[in-house]
């Protein structure tokens, strides 16, 4: 076990790809809300005000891209 690292960033970061390799509107949103949701965690577990205003960041930025349409990797 490591002491002092959030678990949540490594999380959300699998999220994020999960999302990105979703090949079906279902998994995408469900990754994407996933995602967004661990970033919070981590935004709330963190200490430092400057890594815990970009997981803030990143969850809201992961979760407005359930306003654009889906598009299926290629």
């Amino acid at each position: 076990m490591s002491f002092g690292k959030n678990p949540h960033v490594a999380k959300a970061e699998a999220a994020e790809l999960r999302a990105d390799e979703a090949r079906d509107e279902p998994a995408w949103r469900k990754a994407c809300l996933e995602a967004g949701q661990l970033w919070e965690r981590a935004a709330e577990r963190e200490t430092d005000a400057k890594r815990r205003a970009a997981y803030t960041a990143k969850s809201e930025a992961v979760r407005a891209r359930l306003d654009e349409p889906f598009e299926s990797p290629s």
